[in-house]
C-alpha cells in the first residue's frame, strides 16, 4: 500500500513549499473536497486557525485552485483546476 503524501495541489508554483505549508493547504483541499464553506468553517474542520486557513485560501486562490463567492463571510470551493489525484486499483 503506497502512503500517500501531500494534496498534489497543494505545492504552489510561487511560494516556497515547506512541510508546514503543504500540510495545512492538504488539509484545506482535503475539507473542500467534503463541502465548501466559509474561511471560519473550512479552518476549524482542518484543524487549523483562522488566520491560517485564510492565508493559505488566499494562495490557493492566487493559483486558481480555490475560488470565494459572496461577501463576508463568503464561500470557499474548489475549482477543478490542478493536478488530480492516482488512485491505485488495489
Amino acid at each position: 500500500m503506497v502512503k500517500e503524501g501531500f494534496h498534489p495541489n497543494a505545492y504552489l508554483t510561487h511560494v516556497k513549499n515547506v512541510n508546514r505549508g503543504l500540510a495545512a493547504r492538504t488539509k484545506i483541499l482535503n475539507t473542500l473536497e467534503k463541502a465548501s464553506g466559509d474561511g471560519k468553517a473550512v479552518g476549524a474542520q482542518a484543524g487549523l486557525s483562522y488566520g491560517v486557513a485564510m492565508h493559505h485560501l488566499k494562495l490557493l486562490a492566487q493559483n486558481g485552485i480555490v475560488d470565494h463567492r459572496g461577501h463576508r463571510p463568503c464561500t470557499w470551493s474548489l475549482t477543478g483546476k490542478g493536478q488530480k489525484r492516482l488512485l491505485s486499483s488495489s
